[in-house]
């Protein structure tokens, strides 16, 4: 970083126009994506999934509580996990301030795991989260919705994770699936993604892609590898 290029403040002015016409270029692309992933073609959701909720049982429609849009997270925490994923940890730290602003919108945020509601319950108390999250592990739920696997779905090559074969890897892994229900109570899957398809949701991520060391992640074992749950940092960092 101490041989960065240094300029007068008139070539730096000249180099940040040009940056701001390919970010302007950049926008107006995200702007047109939008409104093709908004124009998919939607599915039904027939299937009768129940969930055990803060309540008790809950079906997918209960889920919207009053809204047509329904956005669900598909939180890594399989039923043997002793805790939730710490990446998406990493993703439900942006949750709690985000669901007033998505509810004044008609839009529900949920997150989901195959985990049991006590071990949600647990670690929800520990990070201070406030946002809905409800259990899958009694139905298919994950399975359908690309983000849990079984070993001979993967062996008989079945399963697959972000439109693709998947063949090894953890039992779940995250992604995000919206859902839109009528003025009939008929539901709707309109979009998921998996992935670095997330990258967009996590607000901590796009601060660091504007500083100059960036994610600064080359030269470790994985990309997150950096990465902790938010009570596990050192107090000096």
């Amino acid at each position: 970083m101490t041989t960065h290029t240094v300029v007068s403040p008139e070539q730096w002015l000249a180099a940040r126009r040009q940056l701001l016409e390919k970010e302007k270029a950049l926008t107006r692309a995200q702007d047109e994506l939008a409104q093709a992933r908004r124009a998919l073609p939607w599915r039904r959701v027939d299937e009768p999934y129940v969930f055990d909720g803060p309540g008790g049982p809950e079906s997918l429609a209960d889920l919207f509580a009053g809204r047509s849009q329904l956005i669900v997270y598909h939180f890594m925490f399989g039923p043997s996990a002793e805790r939730g994923c710490k990446s998406c940890s990493f993703w439900a730290d942006n949750f709690n301030a985000a669901v007033p602003h998505l509810a004044a919108r008609d839009v529900t945020l949920v997150a989901v795991s195959r985990a049991a509601r006590p071990l949600l319950e647990a670690f929800e108390r520990r990070l201070g989260w406030s946002f809905k999250w409800v259990s899958s592990g009694q139905s298919n739920f994950n399975f359908d919705f690309g983000v849990s696997f079984r070993d001979e779905d993967r062996k008989s090559g079945k399963a697959t994770y972000n439109y693709a074969p998947s063949t090894e890897g953890p039992a779940d892994l995250h992604g995000v699936s919206v859902f839109f229900k009528d003025e009939t109570g008929s539901v709707f899957h309109t979009y998921s993604t998996y992935g670095r398809g997330l990258d967009a949701l996590n607000g901590t991520y796009r601060y660091l892609d504007i500083v100059p060391k960036g994610r600064d992640e080359d030269g470790l074992p994985s990309p997150n590898a950096w990465l902790r749950l938010r009570d596990e940092y050192p107090e000096s960092a």
